[in-house]
């Protein structure tokens, strides 16, 4: 079975083999042929199995191969990752061809997007927020939207984002065609098919793909103590043909110390959380798309947006919440039929959350094996090499951590800091540059730095504090 078998144009099926994309998924051989009949369709199916080509190559080929200028699709998803993800797939598959494609997202200025959609922009792939913030300035307009997909309607649930998406589809043209995609089915998520889409017929994907998932992930769990938890990820980070790895956070404050110690510790690491700014998180997550960061450590907010073939290991550094954001987490491996391996730790605190993902999800794991990073077996689980410890190269030939700033004081191997403040306390005066103006024998060499009033000043004050004790000469205080 190929793309081109399933009737899809020409122009697109080269634009996906030029990328190596050649055999369509389960969902995409389920989805694409009813996409085409413009049938509303319900998809269910979990991350990563491919329904972005299995509904925007039907979205593509149904505005033709020369479409006039306006938004004629609207794809609506619940995250800005995973709408930068979604847009970069449908332009790829596009891109033997003049259609547009435009992210609109929050986070970003206005002005790129809006010029995207003046200069006659198709597809719009944009999450409800902003979609809403355009359209009430009337710089957007749904009026002439002929299809429109709503993607991971559960994580849409989740974020609260339902009102907002209803208050899209009422915008759009009621004979629009409609599919909805989602990797579970909750209530209010078929109510919202049942009141926006016509006579939708329901695809499974998840039975048939559900086995080979999880077939290609090796799950491992294991009971860690907080304080050993770095060490432990550390040693995993050297294991046998480890590849790209995802560390999943509870917290961004976690995220972000993590990201520090790793990198002090020799390894290159990036992070994804919701305390960077959107150019930062994806300026991160473009360095670890293209290997320029092997490692990214994220909180749940990106997860439905990291979709790397090639990742080979998720550690949970926290257990998660529920067995569907353990799926989430662990589904960014073992993609498009690789293998992976998914590393979760499990806080002693955290042995009910435990309890209900190896309940809901049957890995028949009620008591994860204690484990800690001289433990023997997790050398052998993990094939790390006998005798790894937690530091690729000592503290002396790391370079500088990078955007360190003023925190690399308290860093194990930044010394510097610390001696000035100690010269700034009377103490060693071997860092003449370092010390700030004084009285005594102090003549302001290696002060040019400083304001040529300051000097002064600070010598007679700290002459009033030591209560006049003789020095070399200085003025009388002003006044």
């Amino acid at each position: 079975m190929t793309f081109r078998d399933l009737n899809i144009d020409q122009d697109m099926v080269d634009a996906l083999a030029a990328k190596g994309i050649i055999e369509p998924f389960p969902i995409q051989t389920q989805t694409i042929p009813l996409g085409l009949a413009k049938q509303d369709i319900i998809g269910q199916a979990k991350t990563g199995t491919g329904k972005t080509f299995g509904f925007g190559l039907p979205v593509i080929q149904a505005l033709g191969e020369n479409p006039e200028p306006g938004v004629k699709a609207l794809i609506v998803v619940p995250t800005r990752e995973l709408c930068v993800q979604v847009a970069e797939d449908l332009e790829l598959a596009a891109s033997n061809r003049p259609t547009q494609v435009v992210a609109i997202y929050g986070g970003k200025a206005y002005e790129g997007q809006v010029e995207a959609l003046k200069a006659g922009a198709q597809i719009v792939v944009g999450t409800p927020g902003r979609l809403l913030d355009l359209a009430s300035q009337r710089l957007l307009s749904l009026a002439n939207v002929q299809v429109m997909v709503l993607d991971e309607a559960d994580k849409m649930l989740d974020l609260g984002f339902l009102p907002d998406v209803e208050k899209l589809f009422a915008q759009t043209p009621a004979t629009r065609h409609t599919m909805l995609f989602s990797a579970t089915m909750p209530g209010p998520v078929v109510a919202l098919a049942r009141r926006f889409m016509n006579r939708p017929i329901h695809i499974r994907a998840n039975d048939p793909d559900e086995g080979l998932t999880q077939a290609n992930i090796k799950h491992v769990i294991y009971r860690a103590h907080a304080l050993d938890k770095d060490e432990v990820i550390s040693r995993i980070l050297q294991a046998e043909g480890r590849g790209k790895t995802v560390i999943f956070t509870r917290t961004k404050r976690a995220a972000q110390k993590l990201v520090e110690e790793l990198s002090d510790r020799g390894f290159n690491a990036g992070a994804v959380h919701g305390d960077m700014s959107q150019d930062a998180r994806e300026r991160s997550m473009a360095a670890f798309k293209a290997g320029k960061k092997d490692i990214l450590i994220a909180t749940d907010v990106a997860a439905r947006g990291i979709d790397v073939n090639d990742v080979t290991h998720v550690i949970n550094h926290t257990v998660p919440d529920d067995p569907d954001t353990y799926l989430h987490r662990a589904g960014r491996t073992g993609r498009a039929g690789k293998t992976g391996i998914a590393v979760t730790f499990v806080d002693w605190d955290d042995m009910h959350k435990w309890g209900l993902i190896n309940r809901g999800l049957d890995f028949g794991i009620p008591e994860p094996t204690e484990t800690y990073s001289s433990s023997p077996h997790l050398y052998t689980d993990l094939d790390i090499p006998e005798g790894t410890k937690g530091r690729l190269k000592p503290a002396a030939a790391r370079p500088p951590r990078e955007g360190s700033g003023s925190a690399a004081g308290s860093g194990s191997g930044s010394g510097e800091g610390r001696s000035r403040r100690r010269t700034r306390g009377g103490g060693s005066g071997d860092k003449p540059a370092a010390r700030p103006e004084g009285a005594g024998t102090h003549d302001g060499k290696g002060h040019e730095h400083h304001d040529g009033n300051a000097a002064p000043a600070k010598r007679r004050r700290r002459r009033r504090r030591s209560g006049g004790a003789a020095g070399a000469p200085t003025p009388p205080p002003a006044g």
